[in-house]
C-alpha cells in the first residue's frame, strides 16, 4: 500500500517539476541574450571580450593627457 503513495507522489513531484524546468529554460535563455546585449558573456576561451576604441576616442584621451602634463609642468615652474 505505500508504494502507491510513493509513485501517485512522484508522479505528482514530476509534474509539478516540468513546467518550472522550462520556466528556468527560459529565464537561461533570456540572461544569455542580455549578458550578450551587455558584452559580459565570456568568449569561448572563457575571457571576457575586450572594447574596442575608436581613433576618435583614442586622439581625445591622448589630447587630455597631454594638457594634463602640461598643467602639471606649468605647476612646477611656478613653484621653483
Amino acid at each position: 500500500m505505500g508504494n502507491f503513495d510513493l509513485a501517485g507522489t512522484l508522479k505528482t513531484l514530476r509534474g509539478e517539476r516540468a513546467p518550472i524546468q522550462t520556466k528556468l529554460t527560459q529565464l537561461d535563455k533570456a540572461i544569455a541574450v542580455i549578458r550578450e546585449l551587455a558584452g559580459t558573456e565570456p568568449t569561448p576561451n572563457g575571457h571576457p571580450k575586450k572594447g574596442t576604441m575608436s581613433a576618435t576616442e583614442r586622439r581625445n584621451i591622448a589630447k587630455a593627457q597631454k594638457l594634463r602634463w602640461a598643467k602639471l609642468r606649468a605647476r612646477r615652474k611656478a613653484k621653483a
